[in-house]
């Protein structure tokens, strides 16, 4: 299935010189959504994993399809004062500022294998901060998956300790 077709490209949003790749389109056409789920579990199905971590919001989206799949629980990670429990935090660098994302300190137990999913490899900071917050909690970073990646940006490259795929690769 060629999922470019079933992503809307928007022009100019959020701001002027961005063309945003809007997934929206693509988890609301069913056989897309089941396509590309069932892709990440098939490229998951041998490496073990015992837990998926997303990132809000999007990696909520992928992430808990994935986990039920592969019959393993889901881990949230989410921004600064959004979980109950105690957590784990760890800043990192926006293209303007910094941004802080948590987990929950007793979310992976030490030596499992987990597997990160979200929507999108652009920079890789966002994906580059939840793989370290997996790792502080005692995680294995088996994985990194997206559903779409922004190859010009050169996020692999700064996550290329961590194996890694795509379903949909753009040059920009």
């Amino acid at each position: 299935m060629d999922l470019k077709q079933t992503i809307r490209t928007i022009e100019g949003f959020p701001k002027e010189g961005i063309s945003f790749k809007d997934i929206t389109t693509l988890i609301g056409n069913g056989e897309a959504l089941k396509y590309s789920v069932d892709e990440f579990v098939n490229y998951l199905k041998d490496k073990k994993i015992d837990v998926v971590v997303g990132p809000e919001a999007r990696g909520f989206i992928f992430g808990v399809p994935v986990a039920y799949a592969l019959g393993v629980g889901f881990v949230p990670v989410r921004k600064k004062g959004k979980l109950p429990a105690d957590t784990v935090a760890v800043e990192y660098d926006l293209e303007y500022g910094k941004d802080c994302l948590e987990i929950h300190k007793d979310a992976i137990k030490p030596g499992q294998r987990v597997a990160i999913i979200d929507d999108l490899l652009a920079t890789g900071g966002t994906i580059g901060a939840v793989a370290k917050l997996v790792e502080q909690v005692g995680g294995e970073v088996a994985s990194l998956l997206f559903t779409i990646e922004l190859t010009e940006l050169n996020g692999r490259e700064k996550l290329n300790k961590y194996d890694i795929m795509s379903l949909i690769e753009y040059d920009i």
